[in-house]
């Protein structure tokens, strides 16, 4: 089965610190071993930009050398970039984002009904998640 990898939990995987670190430590192997792990380029940015600021270079080269190469990256094309622009215009909430829309589209396109995530944006599209919401909300 392919599982979609979102920014939430890639990042509590890294991050000890964050709430959701041991739900997501404990299924990556998982994940790993029976699945496999698709995202976007869109959600690799993200994921380096929020390591990068949060963490250091440190866990950002963890994240590049440990985590990315186990990871199918799908590009975003302008028409994919163009119609998630769309969807986050059409949906006028605040905490919905551009990499989320892109994500539920690009899931969408390809038939993946699974997400590696602790965004409640996921489930509220349909998708199932693992290993489930995040603690204390979206």
């Amino acid at each position: 089965m392919t599982v979609f990898a979102d920014t939430s939990a890639l990042y509590a995987m890294i991050d000890r610190n964050d709430a959701n670190h041991q739900a997501a430590a404990s299924v990556w192997p998982v994940l790993v071993k029976e699945h496999r792990l698709l995202t976007t380029n869109y959600v690799i940015v993200e994921a380096c930009a929020l390591l990068q600021h949060r963490l250091g270079v440190a866990a950002l080269r963890d994240f590049q050398d440990g985590v990315i190469p186990l990871l199918q990256v799908s590009w975003v094309g302008a028409e994919l970039h163009r119609s998630g622009i769309e969807a986050v215009l059409a949906a006028a909430r605040k905490k919905l984002s551009l990499v989320d829309c892109v994500s539920f589209q690009t899931m969408r396109q390809l038939g993946v009904r699974v997400a590696y995530s602790f965004d409640s944006h996921f489930a509220e599209h349909g998708f199932a998640m693992m290993p489930g919401r995040r603690a204390g909300g979206a």
